[in-house]
C-alpha cells in the first residue's frame, strides 16, 4: 500500500508570503512549522498559518501536485486558497 500524501500552502499572518509543501503527515508537519523546529524559509518569514491543503491516495500524486502549485503564479495560489478558504483562516485547528 502506498503512503498517503498531502500538499499544503502556509502563509504568514498578513497573508503576504506563501510556502507550498508536501508531507505524509500534515498535522505533524504543520506543527513543526508552527514551532519553528527547522531552519529555513518558513522560520525566517514566520510562515505558520495553514490556509490550503489537498489529500492524495499516494505521496507521488501529492509531489506532482506540489510541483504544479509551485510553478503557478501568485494569483493562481490566491485563487486556489480562495476556493477552499476564502477567509484565509488557519485550518490547522480543524485537522
Amino acid at each position: 500500500m502506498e503512503k498517503q500524501g498531502c500538499v499544503y500552502i502556509l502563509t504568514n499572518w498578513n497573508n503576504k508570503v506563501f510556502y507550498t509543501g508536501v508531507t505524509s503527515d500534515l498535522k505533524k508537519r504543520v506543527y513543526e512549522h508552527k514551532e519553528k523546529k527547522f531552519e529555513g524559509f518558513t522560520k525566517k518569514y514566520n510562515v505558520t498559518k495553514l490556509v490550503f491543503y489537498e489529500v492524495f491516495d499516494d505521496i507521488y500524486e501529492a509531489i506532482t501536485r506540489e510541483k504544479q502549485i509551485k510553478g503557478g503564479s501568485r494569483q493562481k495560489k490566491l485563487d486556489l486558497i480562495a476556493q477552499m478558504n476564502p477567509q484565509f483562516e488557519d485550518l490547522y485547528k480543524k485537522l
